[in-house]
């Protein structure tokens, strides 16, 4: 965009549209200058400015008879694009309350970029598979066949906080192992989650796997806790009619 010629009044503010069309996942960098000048072509009065630091250079243009002529204004633009949302089938994690599950999710990072100059060959739909086996390891680096080495990072997000606060101490998620097809531009990373429900619940939640290249994708996991195991039966035998029976049992605090 260019906006040459554009005239501004005293206090008066200039909207500047970004537009962002990214054709591959992987992060584009981008600089937006403003350069401000007086109207009637006057500098504005600088003493030596002959001799103006190395910050202040950057930010402004000098005129030959040693005033400032213009002004700039720079401003660093990072595109990051995220693949595209699709109705996905969101992976079930189902576990009694009061007791513990360990589940191997997989999910499918189309179209990331292997090489700078590499356009993606595939366009096919992220999907999400559950039975995957995998080796543990803290996180993934896709060496092997790749020109740059690539970090993938990932988080749970919730759609609250009051969720977050529910499922953040009873979900724990570990990248356990990745596979990757150079052809296609595919990149499959299994992770381990365990959950340990401490009573009856159904949220969601999504998990983002952002790559340190560029690109975000986010699939969806539904965490499901059922009602929890009956902890004992309760018998009271009756002494007689219209009389009652009383008996006593303990109970013991899990926290203090």
């Amino acid at each position: 965009f260019n906006f040459t010629g554009t005239r501004l009044g005293p206090k008066e503010k200039l909207d500047i549209p970004v537009l962002f069309m990214p054709d591959t996942m992987k992060m584009y960098e981008a600089v937006v200058v403003i350069h401000v000048m007086r109207e009637n072509g006057e500098n504005w009065p600088y003493e030596d400015s002959t001799e103006l630091n190395k910050d202040l250079k950057s930010s402004v243009t000098v005129a030959e008879n040693g005033g400032i002529q213009g002004i700039l204004w720079i401003y660093p633009v990072r595109g990051i694009p995220e693949a595209p949302q699709r109705k996905l089938v969101p992976a079930v994690v189902r576990c009694r309350a009061r007791q513990r599950v360990e589940r191997r999710v997989a999910v499918q990072l189309t179209h990331v970029v292997t090489d700078a100059s590499a356009m993606p060959t595939a366009r096919n739909s992220v999907m999400v598979n559950t039975n995957k086996p995998a080796n543990t390891q803290e996180e993934a680096q896709v060496t092997d066949g790749f020109s740059t080495t690539m970090e993938f990072l990932y988080e749970l997000q919730y759609k609250s906080k009051e969720i977050k606060s529910q499922l953040g101490a009873l979900v724990g998620m570990h990248l356990v192992q990745e596979e990757r097809d150079t052809e296609s531009g595919t990149v499959t990373l299994i992770f381990n989650i365990v959950f340990a429900p401490n009573k009856p619940m159904r949220n969601e939640a999504t998990l983002v796997v952002r790559c340190t290249t560029g690109g975000i994708w986010k699939f969806p996991v539904l965490f499901i806790a059922t009602e929890p195991e009956v902890d004992d039966v309760i018998n009271i035998e009756a002494v007689g009619l219209n009389k009652e029976s009383i008996v006593g049992f303990k109970l013991t605090s899990q926290t203090r």
